[in-house]
């Protein structure tokens, strides 16, 4: 392997993301359409569908990364996640409630909460200490492939199954099963950590993480207090008169702001440093939240979407980062467990909130104060960053 070239492993890994993002956005960008319309939910149910989406797999991603850890078995962790995840999927179109919907996102996340943290260990064991910004970035770039693929799918599928939500829902199962088999075939456990002999033996081992770990989960984790879920994106588009059938645009517009950015920024951020970048991300943040609250149009709406996909691609990939960059190895996925349970309770909360927002004062409400908690966390982050000089910063 070259000294700048990002393992291979990595591209597997993000090939895997990917197709298993392939799946999912072709029904989460449907899905708040079909809640909403089919099912004649509100917007406070959408982001409680969202919030015990997020609450689910939070539950279990610190016991995955902890498990991942303990038997240095981190790749089939993650197969049994991306598993867990493919088998949710034909659950969705044989929902025809909101609690058949809460099921299968319920499974999905389950999925999702046991693959994360071995996943990202897996990356952070296989690639030296100089790349991890590429290639964090490049696993979330590729991902993020999957995330304009998926709706551009769905647009597609709804075209030409005359706006048949559910036979999309059938086909989004066919990439799953593909994510899984390529994890299957194409990567490998890596060799056991130094520092073996200091692998947890028990569940207290796994939070004896240093004060540079607990330090970066908790900055990271903030984050989570100014962004809810893209389903209020969707729901802002037909506010401002896009169709149901073209709502999945924004979502592919925003994921190929995001693919674009986060691999070069996650390169940069090796160079220059990272929370500096991440400053700038929450102000693009609040950029995009100021937008969508004047956005009466559906020009306006988009410039807010493109914003808001900056921030995910100056964002996503230095936050896990950031934590790699100070966990001990032989506790990465622990780390990154602890990291997803934190932000997961805050997404939760927010996500929550957002909805009593929408239903109580409209969409501009809360994008407002998403912009508000955009700056404050901004704030609370180049405090952070002037206090540690001497860190990666």
């Amino acid at each position: 392997m070259s000294r700048l070239s990002v393992p291979r492993t990595v591209w597997v890994l993000g090939i895997v993301s990917l197709l298993m993002d392939v799946s999912s956005e072709m029904i989460q960008t449907l899905l708040p359409i079909y809640l909403v319309v089919g099912l004649g939910a509100s917007a406070t149910v959408i982001g409680l569908v969202e919030g015990f989406a997020v609450a689910v797999a939070t539950a279990v991603k610190f016991g995955a990364g902890f498990l991942s850890d303990r038997i240095a078995r981190p790749k089939w962790l993650a197969v049994a996640g991306y598993g867990l995840a493919a088998a949710a999927k034909p659950i969705f179109p044989l929902s025809a409630s909101v609690e058949g919907v809460l099921l299968a996102k319920g499974v999905d996340r389950i999925g999702k909460g046991i693959r994360t943290a071995p996943r990202d260990a897996l990356v952070a064991a296989v690639t030296p200490p100089t790349l991890l910004g590429r290639a964090f970035g490049l696993r979330k770039s590729l991902d993020t492939v999957g995330g304009f693929a998926g709706p551009l799918l769905a647009i597609g599928l709804m075209m030409l199954l005359a706006d048949d939500i559910k036979a999309v829902f059938w086909l989004a199962s066919i990439p799953a099963a593909l994510a899984v088999l390529l994890l299957v075939i194409g990567v490998s456990d890596p060799p056991r950590p130094e520092g073996e002999g200091k692998r947890p033996p028990d569940l207290k081992g796994a939070l004896h993480l240093n004060a540079a770990t607990w330090s970066m989960i908790g900055l990271t984790a903030v984050i989570g207090l100014a962004r809810f879920s893209e389903s209020f994106l969707l729901l802002k588009g037909l506010d401002v008169g896009v169709s149901a059938a073209f709502a999945p645009a924004a979502i592919v517009l925003l994921h190929l702001v995001f693919g674009l950015a986060a691999f070069p920024i996650g390169a940069l951020s090796d160079r220059i440093g990272r929370t500096s970048l991440l400053v700038l991300s929450l102000i693009f943040l609040a950029a995009a939240d100021v937008v969508l609250v004047l956005a009466v149009s559906p020009v306006l709406y988009y410039i807010g979407v493109a914003l808001w996909g900056l921030h995910m691609g100056f964002s996503a990939g230095l936050m896990m980062t950031l934590i790699a960059d100070v966990a001990p190895p032989h506790l990465r996925g622990s780390a990154f467990g602890l990291f997803a349970l934190i932000s997961g309770v805050i997404a939760l909360a927010g996500n929550l909130a957002a909805g009593l927002l929408w239903d109580g004062y409209g969409p501009q409400a809360t994008f407002a104060v998403g912009a508000v908690l955009s700056l404050a966390c901004a704030i609370i982050v180049a405090l952070w960053s002037i206090r540690r000089p001497n860190q990666k910063s």
